[in-house]
């Protein structure tokens, strides 16, 4: 907690909070503000520009995660590889690199174990060939670089949005309109800086094509449905956010699943045992960054998501 004296305050909030903080410098206090961890009187800032107010400031910093990930002997689908790059299926439950709550066993670990030290400065030490990420509890294709080459190349297809990203979601009820695409300003809630919101103002912009494709229960008001999205953006919970936003979040999301699903539907996860949100990254095709080769590959649902949608459609 840092109090700004009233004498103190009216200069930048960053530079204000900076000379208060012993051990945070002023670009470390920016990317804490970006990030939504900065509050006072329970208000999240984010401006580092704006005046400093007298009063006491809450700053959450995460706890710091080993800078070097050690390599761990995990089981890999590889779906594709040559020197340049791997494509892998990952399961539910595996973090793409360590985080708070995910210190270890995450894609990050298995990679290093799997391509050898070589990865370890690919893309930055504590994310070595991270070029995308899905949730951990989110699984499905993602394409790692193992090359300097290959990363840049990687990253600038996805920051051209030049990669064709399809997910399959089960959700609860099902989205009206049934087909189109949401449009929206996507960033962190004021109200929980751990969520994120679709915005009035500030975020990112954050562009869903998405289509029902199986409707499960009576057809006049169903009580759950198959939707495949189509990402043009990627943003931190971009789909599930979105989905929710249409009235149909994804089944087991216990962040943006508000309201419970019909007793039917909750047997049918109780049976097939989905303890995550029911979100699947389904394909990913891009254009090798090195060979110029087209590339596209299809993960098959899940063992508890194969297993749901077989029950839904005995509804």
């Amino acid at each position: 907690m840092l109090q700004v004296a009233v004498e103190a305050a009216g200069g930048r909030l960053d530079k204000t909070l900076a000379a208060l903080a012993e051990n945070l410098s002023r670009a470390r206090i920016q990317a804490l503000l970006a990030a939504g961890a900065v509050s006072r009187n329970g208000e999240v800032l984010r401006d580092g520009s704006a005046k400093a107010q007298p009063g006491a400031y809450e700053i959450l910093v995460p706890p710091v995660i080993a800078a070097e990930p050690e390599p761990q002997d995990i089981p890999l689908t590889v779906l594709f590889e040559d020197s340049h790059l791997i494509v892998i299926d990952k399961p539910p439950g595996m973090a793409v690199h360590p985080a708070p709550g995910s210190p270890d066993r995450t894609l990050v670990n298995a990679l290093l174990h799997h391509c050898g030290a070589s990865l370890s400065g690919i893309g930055g030490v504590a994310r070595p060939g991270i070029v995308h990420r899905i949730d951990k509890d989110t699984s499905g294709v993602l394409v790692c670089a193992k090359t300097d080459a290959a990363h840049q190349g990687l990253s600038a297809l996805f920051f051209r949005h030049d990669i064709d990203r399809a997910y399959v979601a089960l959700t609860r009820g099902a989205p009206k309109p049934r087909k189109g695409t949401v449009q929206s300003l996507l960033g962190r809630s004021a109200h929980d800086r751990k969520k994120m919101a679709v915005l009035k103002s500030g975020g990112r912009e954050a562009i869903t094509h998405y289509e029902t494709t199986a409707l499960f229960g009576p057809s006049d008001r169903p009580t759950a449905a198959r939707v495949r999205c189509r990402l043009e953006t990627g943003r931190t919970h971009q789909i599930r956010v979105h989905m929710a936003s249409k009235g149909a979040p994804c089944l087991g999301d216990a962040v943006y699943g508000s309201g419970s699903p019909a007793p039917a539907v909750r047997a049918a996860m109780a049976e097939a045992g989905l303890a995550r949100q029911a979100l699947h990254a389904q394909v990913l095709g891009f254009i090798h960054p090195i060979t110029g080769e087209p590339l596209r590959f299809e993960a098959p649902l899940p063992a508890d998501m194969a297993r749901l949608e077989a029950l839904l459609h005995a509804l």
